[in-house]
C-alpha cells in the first residue's frame, strides 16, 4: 500500500539523520589530534546540536500541523545535507559549530514533521510504526561508526558525511515523489507554538514520563565509560557496551511498540521507566563490571519493549490536528533535559561519587514516572478496552 511505503521511507530517512550523529562521535577523537579542538570545544560542539534542536522543535517543528509537514521535513533533511558538508570540510572549531547548528536545526524540523506524517498516514498502526522507527532510528545510529572505520583510512574524514549527504538527497527524491497528508486549512490549530498543549494534563503526563527516559540517557552518556574504568574493567568491555545496548532497541523496539498500543502506552512505558529507576540505583552499588554489563543488558531488553509507549501515549493525549506540534514538544523537553543532566552528571560523579550519582538518578526517574501517572489518571493506566471510545483521548481524524 502507498502510505507503507510512505511510512517506511520516512522511518529509512530518520535512520539516516541518526546515522549523521553516529558519525560524529566517532570523528571526536581525530578532531582533537588533527585540528587541535579543545575536550571543552568538543563538548561544545555536541551541544549545539541538541539546543538547536530543541529550539527548532518547540518553535518550528509546529508549523507541520499547519499544512507545512512536506516542507519542514524538505527543508530539514536539506539543512543536514549541508551540515554533513560542512562538517566533512571542517578544520576549525568555527567551521564544526556550524555544521553541527545545521544539523540540529534540521532535525528538529524533520523528526517531529517525520512523526506527523507517520501518525496520520496509519492511524490504526500507531504502535507498530513508532516502535519500528525507534529500531531504525537506533540502527542508523549504530550504522555512523561503521561508515566511518570503513571509509575514513582510504578516503579521508570528509568520506562518511559525504557519503551521508549523497543518500539524504535521494531520500529527499524519493518522499517528493509520495502523497503527503497535509492538515486540512479548516482544521489547522491557531497557535503559534506547542506550550499551549501542556495545558493537557494526560499530556503533560505523557511527557514526564519519556522525560525519565532523557534523565537516564543524560547519565550514561557521559558517565558509563567512566564508570566501568574505575570498576577495573578492559577496554573493550565499556566500548562493546555502547554498541550491545543498542541491539536490543533494533530487535525488540517494533514489538515493544504493539505491545504498548495493546496494554496501554501509558502503562507500559511507565511500568518501564519505573523498573528503569531500580536498575539505574543499582549501578551505584554494584561491584563488578561485568554483572554491570549484564544487568545493564537486560535492562536495554526492557526499555526497548516498553518505552516506545511515550510517543504513543503524546500521540493519543495530543488533539489530532496537532501532532507535530506535541511530538516536537516532548522531542524538544528530552533533548533539553538530556544536555543538562549530561552536563550535571559528570560533576555529581565526581565530587560525590558513584553510588549518589546513580541512586539519585533512580530517585528522580521514580518521581518524574509516579507525577506523570498521577498527571495520566486511573482511566488511562488502565488496559485499552477496544469497545470503550472514550478510553484516552482519540486519535482518529476529524
Amino acid at each position: 500500500m502507498p502510505h507503507k511505503r510512505l511510512i517506511l521511507t520516512l522511518q529509512i530517512s530518520i535512520g539516516f539523520l541518526a546515522a549523521g550523529y553516529g558519525v560524529m562521535f566517532t570523528m571526536l577523537d581525530d578532531w582533537r589530534d588533527q585540528f587541535g579542538i579543545s575536550e571543552t570545544g568538543l563538548g561544545f560542539i555536541v551541544a549545539i546540536g541538541f539546543f538547536t534542536s530543541f529550539f527548532a522543535q518547540l518553535t518550528i517543528a509546529p508549523l507541520a500541523d499547519k499544512g507545512h509537514a512536506r516542507r519542514l521535513l524538505t527543508y530539514g533533511v536539506a539543512l543536514n545535507v549541508v551540515g554533513c558538508i560542512v562538517m566533512g570540510y571542517g578544520t576549525t572549531m568555527m567551521g564544526f559549530v556550524s555544521g553541527r547548528f545545521l544539523m540540529g536545526v534540521g532535525a528538529g524540523m524533520a523528526i517531529p514533521a517525520i512523526k506527523r506524517i507517520v501518525i496520520v498516514s496509519d492511524r490504526d498502526n500507531i504502535g507498530k510504526n513508532l516502535g519500528r522507527g525507534v529500531a531504525i532510528e537506533v540502527g542508523g545510529f549504530a550504522l555512523g561508526p561503521m561508515i566511518s572505520a570503513l571509509t575514513i583510512g582510504a578516503f579521508g574524514l570528509a568520506a562518511p558525511f559525504l557519503i551521508l549527504a549523497t543518500i539524504l538527497v535521494v531520500m529527499v527524491i524519493a518522499i517528493a515523489r509520495e502523497t503527503i497528508e497535509e492538515t486540512a486549512i479548516e482544521d489547522q490549530p491557531n497557535e503559534r507554538f506547542a506550550l499551549d498543549l501542556l495545558r493537557i494534563r494526560p499530556l503533560t503526563g505523557a511527557i514526564l514520563i519519556g522525560v525519565a527516559l532523557y534523565v537516564m540517557i543524560g547519565v550514561f552518556d557521559p558517565l558509563w565509560v567512566v564508570m566501568m574504568d574505575d570498576l577495573g574493567a578492559p577496554n573493550w568491555v565499556g566500548n562493546a557496551g555502547v554498541s550491545i545496548f543498542g541491539m536490543p532497541w533494533i530487535l525488540f523496539a517494533t514489538v515493544g511498540g504493539a505491545i504498548a498500543q495493546k496494554y496501554g502506552p501509558f502503562r507500559v512505558s511507565a511500568f518501564g521507566l519505573a523498573i528503569g529507576a531500580f536498575y539505574m540505583a543499582s549501578y551505584g552499588f554494584i561491584g563488578s563490571p561485568y554483572v554491570v554489563l549484564g544487568v545493564a543488558l537486560t535492562q536495554s531488553a526492557l526499555d526497548a519493549l516498553t518505552v516506545t509507549g511515550t510517543g504513543i501515549a503524546v500521540a493519543n493525549a495530543a488533539p489530532p490536528q496537532r501532532q507535530a506540534g506535541a511530538s516536537g514538544l516532548l522531542g524538544g523537553i528530552q533533548t533539553l533535559t538530556g544536555g543538562v543532566v549530561a552536563l550535571a552528571a559528570g560533576s555529581v560523579y565526581e565530587h560525590f561519587g558513584r553510588g549518589v550519582a546513580f541512586g539519585a538518578t533512580g530517585i528522580v526517574m521514580f518521581s518524574l514516572v509516579c507525577i506523570g501517572c498521577l498527571l495520566a489518571g486511573p482511566k488511562l493506566l488502565r488496559r485499552p478496552n477496544p469497545l470503550d471510545s472514550s478510553y484516552g483521548i482519540s486519535i482518529s481524524g476529524p
